[in-house]
């Protein structure tokens, strides 16, 4: 089915009518020479058919430039109680030298996503754009993105890169990086991996990771058993809990591919205690590569990811994106770092 038209229309409703993207409709309004002369006037044209008319006082306000960024960290499950995943924290340093470096500067803030951060953002003007890291449900957070849209808000954000991302996205392979993981274990001789993480539409990110392990799996003649994917987000203590729930099914698996480090690092306590041995009873990989996941006891095979990279592009192409200039969805490729857990 077609886009219904809203009560009040709206740029997403000239979006569908014109066949072209929200940002660019917004661009056209504002007269931006981005925007081809032909589709301009389309859009316009359609514009004053729907009565649309363009806040002037919001527009204006949003052409105020204060040269800062803001971070928006979301609030995870952490042992520390510091409810930021260590995975971000690498990043951030990569971030505040390219804002440097640009001559922004960061201002960072904590938030909880059952709050109205993004009504609060778009209305108080303390930055020029945002940088999003962290959302927890992708569901619940896709509202908040449709939001920032249809207000024109400048922001990139972290996360997984596909054809229906909103907004614009900058992240890692994913479905490549669980090929990595997936290849490795059966290269090692594993046939049943069990796969620790929420791989719905509601964690995108840990769904592709799933998605390239089982590609991997049938690239070597293997059947995935879906009975070995159990749901997990990104903490110890929910990667022990799903080990646990791995063991008590009776499933015979002799690996594992976690979501995340910290998944990883919760289920090899639940293997210790099983009394298992890892990695020649179950081999184990994480993903993030956070500082943790060398001092683990064996320290933990995983699949990093380009911090340094990312941070960088985040802000260039947050700046890219406040300039009205072109600027696509970026995938970054990620590698396997070998360690103790995988080594038979």
């Amino acid at each position: 089915m077609g886009r219904q038209p809203s009560a009040k229309p709206t740029s997403f409703d000239i979006a569908y009518l014109a066949g072209v993207s929200q940002p660019t409709v917004s661009r056209a309004l504002r007269g931006s020479k981005s925007v081809s002369a032909a589709t301009r006037a389309n859009i316009e044209r359609i514009a004053r058919e729907l009565n649309y008319t363009v806040d002037k006082n919001a527009s204006s306000l949003r052409s105020q430039r204060t040269h800062t960024l803001a971070l928006l960290f979301f609030e995870d499950p952490t042992p520390d109680e510091s409810m930021i995943n260590p995975f971000f924290l690498s990043m951030l340093g990569s971030i505040t030298r390219q804002c440097a470096l640009k001559g922004y500067d960061l201002l960072i803030s904590f938030q909880q996503m059952h709050n109205d951060w993004h009504v609060a953002y778009q209305d108080s003007h303390r930055s020029d754009g945002i940088i999003l890291l962290g959302y927890g449900d992708y569901q619940l957070y896709r509202t908040k993105l449709e939001h920032l849209v249809e207000m024109d808000t400048k922001f990139v954000r972290w996360g997984s890169v596909s054809d229906d991302s909103i907004g614009l996205t900058v992240g890692s392979d994913n479905i490549g990086a669980g090929e990595l993981a997936g290849a490795h274990l059966v290269e090692i001789g594993r046939r049943h991996i069990a796969f620790l993480g929420d791989a719905s539409d509601h964690a995108p990110e840990f769904q592709d990771r799933y998605t390239g392990l089982c590609r991997a799996m049938r690239a070597a003649g293997i059947a995935p058993d879906p009975g070995l994917q159990q749901g997990a987000v990104s903490s110890e203590a929910s990667g022990y809990a799903a080990a646990r729930s791995l063991l008590a099914s009776g499933r015979r698996f002799d690996a594992i591919f976690a979501a995340s480090d910290l998944i990883a690092i919760g289920a090899m306590r639940a293997l210790a205690e099983a009394n298992l041995r890892c990695p020649q009873d179950v081999a184990l990989i994480g993903f993030d590569d956070i500082p943790a996941a060398s001092q683990t006891s064996p320290t933990l095979t995983t699949v990093m990811q380009d911090m340094k990279g990312a941070g960088a592009l985040l802000v260039d192409a947050l700046l890219a994106r406040i300039e009205d200039q072109p600027v696509e969805q970026r995938m970054l490729p990620a590698r396997l770092v070998r360690r103790q857990s995988t080594a038979v």
